[in-house]
């Protein structure tokens, strides 16, 4: 019988409507029981992709006898992390100051007061190389209860306060020290630290796991683009060509997995997320636009075609992740396996294309005998490049169609507002410079559903599913992401509706999520109080809700010659200006809205010269807007591209030389 999640839009939180646990959504109502009960909150964060999130789940959640546990002494909260990143914002300080590190699962036992005393990540069903089994941390926990419980309380009473006073305005999570203004300088040194902590031999940033540096490329390129400092550039081309090339890159279908387990971009996790891919398909298109490298172009149109293919919804959205996990024929229990749908053994490569394509695929590919994954299988890598081009397209063809008749990874169809505000503006943007007029139909059909369905009554809502809305309200990465993709959108089709809507969302930040120092929360004025209010600095796996707002600020600025709307950007940006000092690698959107503040940015109005309109797109300069109509063309009749920055405006150029010079442009016409 199903539990109390089966009315819930969350995929993953339908993932568990049928487990044997009595599931709780978040909310008040669970809260009420514990106390009525007596009992504490047993809080299980995850999502639908996360490969362990399912583990756990298996083992441990469809297990009667542990579930019957868990119904008898707890009160069991199941939150999906991406429908409440505030929900889970708040816990994962928590388990990472008590355990030293986080991920998902997360487990944290609450009181019925929501105050945290107990956190973990995954916990086994059995005892496992000296960790206690999930059973056993359940029974010590309804033993202290039991025979502590003054003292338990007192404990998550402390734990909460702590975290209360540990990220108070202009504290830790506004960027854990004093301001500074932005300047050449400062984004010099963060260039530097880049540099120091640079994989000189796989490309990237640190070891394993290694996450792909969406927000720090996209710094480093416009840094480039302000000092001509090749040291920036080669770090993005470096790390791009290495992801490109490697097992994280789906060389069959396009599109790239959450991250690679190892440091040389080998073996992914791989689990592909709508913000990974929206965000690599820009940095790849800002890489092509700076240097004309074939396998950037390459790489953002499979990448476009992958969004297009397998996360475009009925409803013209874009779905938020495929699964890691696929279950393979003939499977034992029927339960998934990692990777089943995309790893290879040289046998099947020649059953597939017979022995010298076979051949051929395997040496091109890097497909082994020993495998570079699990059970003598191989994720496929481009290890060399094809002597003969349309012999491998063939071959790659018809990998792909056999792939296709495997089980294929599950879809969490959900729609995210922030997400799909990120590849509106990457679809939007790709297809102006390459010359794809459908990318930016699907954009506009994206633009259209949030819209129509995430925005009401002036606010925006997180999510929806099959054109229904969900019931959380938007968080800050919302309203940035989603008013910076609305933004270009209209810089590409000139629909006045596009920048006004942007501009309302701006508003209801400022009004509604402004913290008194500057900056601003993560979550509304009048949304949930949770343990305290977030405001995180660092970008995560998308920029930081301060960072995505700030830029959006400061493009709207450049739209419409807001000088309000500008000064809002850079006090929000001087506000994370510590952590970017300290390690760029957190900070990585807020470096490049800054070099966008030092550049002006440029605002470009493009009147009566369609044939220099492309050429203005290709410029490189930090930030630049281009338009053909809206504010910056009001009043301007005679034919010219018109270039101003920070409102003060330059001659008109009139020839695709001054165009070039003065935009930075790198590429041919």
């Amino acid at each position: 019988m199903p539990n109390k999640l089966a009315e819930q839009t969350s995929p993953y939180l339908l993932q568990h409507a049928d487990n044997p646990v009595d599931w709780w959504p978040w909310g008040p109502e669970a809260f009420a029981e514990a106390t009525t009960r007596g009992v504490p909150v047993l809080l299980s964060v995850g999502y639908a992709a996360c490969h362990w999130c399912h583990v756990m789940a298996h083992e441990s959640f469809e297990d009667p006898e542990i579930a019957a546990y868990m119904n008898q002494h707890f009160v069991n909260i199941k939150v999906d992390r991406e429908e409440r990143p505030d929900v889970d914002s708040v816990y994962m300080d928590v388990t990472v100051a008590l355990t030293g590190h986080g991920g998902w699962p997360m487990t944290v036992f609450l009181t019925p007061a929501a105050e945290p005393f107990f956190a973990g990540t995954y916990f086994p069903p059995r005892p496992m190389r000296g960790s206690a089994s999930f059973p056993q941390v359940m029974a010590a926990i309804v033993d202290a209860w039991t025979a502590r419980r003054a003292e338990v309380e007192q404990s998550g009473a402390d734990i909460a306060r702590q975290l209360a006073e540990a990220v108070a305005p202009g504290g830790a999570a506004s960027g854990g020290g004093a301001t500074t203004q932005i300047t050449a300088d400062l984004l010099d040194r963060a260039v530097a630290g880049l540099a120091d902590r640079f994989d000189s031999v796989h490309g990237g940033f640190g070891g394993a796991p290694k996450f792909p540096p969406s927000m720090v490329a996209e710094m480093l390129l416009r840094s480039w683009a302000r000092t001509g400092d090749g040291r920036a550039l080669g770090m993005v081309r470096e790390t791009c060509e290495r992801m490109a090339r490697g097992g994280m890159y789906d060389q069959l279908g396009g599109g790239f997995a959450r991250y690679s387990v190892d440091e040389s971009w080998t073996v992914p996790h791989f689990e592909k997320m709508l913000y990974d891919n929206a965000q690599l398909l820009r940095v790849y298109l800002h890489l092509w636009r700076a240097t004309g490298l074939p396998l950037a172009e390459r790489v953002v149109r499979e990448t476009a075609a992958f969004l297009l293919a397998d996360l475009r919804t009925p409803e013209g959205g874009f779905a938020s992740a495929l699964d890691a996990d696929a279950v393979p024929a003939g499977s034992p229990g029927g339960h998934p396996e990692e990777g089943a749908s995309y790893s290879w053994t040289p046998a099947q490569l020649v059953d597939v294309l017979g022995p010298d394509d076979g051949a051929l695929a395997a040496r091109v590919l890097g497909v082994t005998a020993e495998g570079s994954f699990e059970h003598g299988t191989s994720v496929l890598m481009l290890q060399a490049d094809p002597e003969d081009p349309a012999r491998f397209a063939r071959v790659r063809a018809a990998l792909a169609a056999a792939r296709a008749t495997r089980p294929q990874p599950a879809r969490d169809d959900k729609i995210v507002a922030a997400w799909n505000g990120l590849v509106i503006g990457a679809l939007a943007e790709a297809g102006a410079l390459l010359g794809e007029p459908s990318w930016v139909g699907a954009a506009e059909r994206a633009a259209e559903l949030l819209r129509d369905v995430h925005l009401h009554e002036g606010r925006l809502w997180r999510t929806s599913r099959d054109g229904r809305r969900g019931p959380n309200a938007g968080v800050l990465e919302d309203y940035g992401c989603v008013a910076e993709g609305f933004l270009t959108l209209h810089q590409v089709t000139g629909t006045a509706g596009w920048l006004a809507l942007a501009g309302e969302l701006l508003d209801v930040v400022r009004a509604r999520f402004a913290a008194p120092d500057g900056g601003y929360f993560d979550t509304a004025d009048d949304a949930e109080a949770l343990l305290r209010r977030p405001r995180d600095a660092s970008d995560s796996a998308t920029p930081s809700g301060q960072a995505a707002v700030a830029g959006a600020l400061l493009t709207y600025a450049a739209l419409t010659g807001s000088a309000d709307h500008r000064d809002s950007a850079r006090a929000t940006v001087e506000q994370l200006t510590p952590l970017l000092s300290r390690d760029a690698r957190f900070a990585g959107w807020a470096g490049a809205v800054a070099e966008a503040l030092l550049a002006g940015p440029a605002e470009v109005a493009v009147v009566g010269r369609p044939d220099l309109e492309r050429l203005a797109r290709l410029g490189t300069a930090p930030g630049a807007v281009v338009v053909t109509e809206g504010p910056l063309t009001a009043g301007r009749d005679e034919p010219a591209v018109y270039i101003c920055r920070d409102f003060v405006c330059e001659l008109p150029a009139r020839t695709p030389e001054e165009v070039r010079a003065r935009l930075g442009v790198r590429l041919p016409a």
